[in-house]
């Protein structure tokens, strides 16, 4: 059987091509507010604020600024980012996070847990809660551009300062 043979038998059993393709959900259309409304539940501040905090973080202004440009105090800000996927809120190293993670699972007792971490208690709770409270995923998603932008102004700021910084090439001994 060659290959004509092959190709006159495919044409007598195909009677009709059927489109396949993956379907695609575009919901671009969708603002970031009415996700932070669908999740207002589970966020630490109101969905307006969450916006404000995640959309002037997303800009390149520091955690602070965007806790006051929100309305809110720094430490909801840092937990709301968190909710939203955002790395690097945690103020505590971590070893420290295994020792609250340790007293969350009763294995420590907080006095022993703080002492250990040499953290304040402010840092202590902040830690606790998101040692407790996962990310909201469909968060994550939406506002993925939005705190990406973030990213860019750091390597922005990093690029600008390229030469003023040494490389591991540069130590000799």
């Amino acid at each position: 059987m060659g290959l004509s043979d092959i190709a006159a038998e495919l044409e007598t059993t195909t009677t009709e091509q059927r489109p396949r393709c993956v379907p695609t959900v575009d919901d671009t259309d969708v603002s970031l507010r009415e996700r932070f409304d669908a999740h207002a539940d589970a966020l630490p501040c109101a969905p307006a604020a969450a916006e404000r905090v995640v959309e002037t973080h997303g800009s390149g202004r520091s955690l602070g600024e965007s806790a006051r440009e929100a309305g809110v105090a720094p430490v909801t800000a840092a937990k709301v980012l968190h909710r939203c996927g955002e790395a690097g809120v945690t103020p505590l190293a971590p070893e420290a996070r295994r020792i609250v993670r340790d007293w969350i699972d009763g294995r420590l007792s907080r006095a022993d847990a703080l002492a250990l971490t040499n953290a304040e208690p402010s840092e202590f709770a902040l830690a606790t809660y998101i040692e407790t409270h996962d990310p909201i995923e469909p968060l994550v998603e939406a506002v993925e551009g939005a705190l990406t932008d973030h990213g860019d102004a750091a390597v922005a700021k990093r690029d600008s300062l390229a030469e003023t910084m040494s490389s591991v090439t540069d130590m000799q001994f």
